[in-house]
């Protein structure tokens, strides 16, 4: 059985999230479960982008701090941490966010995410070569700490989509380009959970993302802190408690094909609060497999035309250029392709791979995704 420990915390009080931390912690074995006192432990936040905590796009630095001062109180101090966000510089985002003076206050150093070094993994399933940040390289082991959102392409972000950030920042666009399709990037994403082992992932639940996420949704109240050495019983957890099948989530099901863990409920033991106090119907997910149709001949040759599209509500850009700057192909799918920056800027979507980079990364949540009207001619739920 794998074991996921669901603990109720109603806000980001610093006693209650250390409490509530440490009760979830000693139900699943303890620190020295997961590390020792002579070890480098990384601590791997949610960094997405120089966001302040109340915006619930980043992991919340009362999680992070307690986290870490729950190991340092059990003799693991040689801790470091980090993460790569998509448009800022590590430092920038975790000052912004607050895990920098949280990380200063019990003196765990920023590791280095801005470099990184080839590696080779032969087990892979898709993707048998990484640059892995040197901060994550020169740790003996991750202690991962996502939050709860959704997210457009891979319908939420997790666990496993946390590991995505030990890619050094400018490379990850590169995997966009070379992997468009979401089936094969939620297989390289289990690749590289795999490869690294983190030992313990601590889910910041207790204001999620709804909507339109990762970066642009509404914050929402699920008041959850979930911990687990499992990350696809965690995510299943999750998938549950916000009325997602998890099935429709590929790095779950990938996940447990990889030897991850299981996503199956008869094999995953719930300890602390009930489930069912949890569990939100009206969350705000897109419930419907990620993967509507299979590619090749015609339909491949229609994708663009069924697949959902990002676009940009001019009443709400700023015309600041973060989209164009997230954009990895070249050249530009979303650009100001008439030169004219007082607009917003422009789709053309035949260049488009739908990696949503765009809609992920902008500041002002202008960017959403509109599923086409002749896609339902080509979805069939069954």
């Amino acid at each position: 059985m794998s074991k996921v420990a669901l603990i109720r915390c109603e806000s980001y009080d610093y006693d209650a999230v250390k409490s509530a931390v440490k009760r979830g912690l000693d139900l699943i074995g303890g620190p020295h479960r997961f590390a020792a006192p002579n070890e480098k432990i990384l601590l791997k936040p949610n960094l997405l982008s120089a966001d302040p905590p109340e915006r619930c796009s980043t992991t919340h630095p009362s999680v992070f701090k307690a986290v870490a001062e729950i190991f340092m109180e059990a003799g693991i101090t040689n801790l470091s941490y980090g993460d790569s966000p998509g448009i800022h510089k590590p430092i920038t985002a975790a000052r912004k966010n607050g895990i920098e003076k949280a990380a200063n206050e019990l003196g765990i150093k920023l590791a280095d995410f801005l470099e990184g070094k080839e590696v080779f993994f032969e087990n892979a399933i898709q993707n048998k070569k990484f640059i892995i940040a040197n901060g994550v390289l020169e740790s003996d082991g991750i202690i991962s700490l996502p939050k709860l959102k959704t997210h457009g392409f891979a319908r939420m972000t997790g666990c496993v989509k946390n590991q995505f950030g030990c890619i050094p920042g400018p490379l990850k666009g590169e995997f966009h380009v070379r992997i468009p399709s979401i089936i094969d990037f939620s297989k390289m994403l289990v690749d590289l959970n795999v490869y690294l082992k983190p030992r313990l992932f601590v889910m910041d639940g207790i204001i999620a993302m709804e909507g339109n996420g990762p970066r642009g949704g509404t914050p929402r109240k699920i008041n959850a802190i979930l911990l687990s050495e499992d990350p696809i019983a965690l995510d299943a957890t999750v998938c549950r408690m916000i009325n997602l099948n998890p099935e429709f989530v590929p790095t779950i099901v990938f996940g447990k094909e990889a030897g991850l863990g299981t996503y199956d409920e008869n094999e995953i033991e719930i300890l602390g609060d009930d489930i069912q106090s949890f569990i939100t119907y009206d969350f705000d997910v897109r419930r419907e497999p990620v993967k509507p149709f299979k590619p090749g001949g015609a339909i491949q040759f229609f994708r663009n035309f069924i697949v959902p599209k990002p676009y940009i509500l001019k009443n709400k850009c700023i015309k600041c250029g973060v989209c164009v700057n997230a954009c990895p192909v070249k050249p530009k799918a979303v650009d100001w392709h008439n030169g004219n920056k007082k607009e917003p800027p422009t789709y053309i979507y035949k260049r488009c791979i739908r990696c949503y980079c765009c809609q992920e990364l902008c500041p002002e949540s202008a960017i959403h995704l509109k599923v086409p009207f002749i896609r339902k001619f080509f979805y069939n739920p069954k």
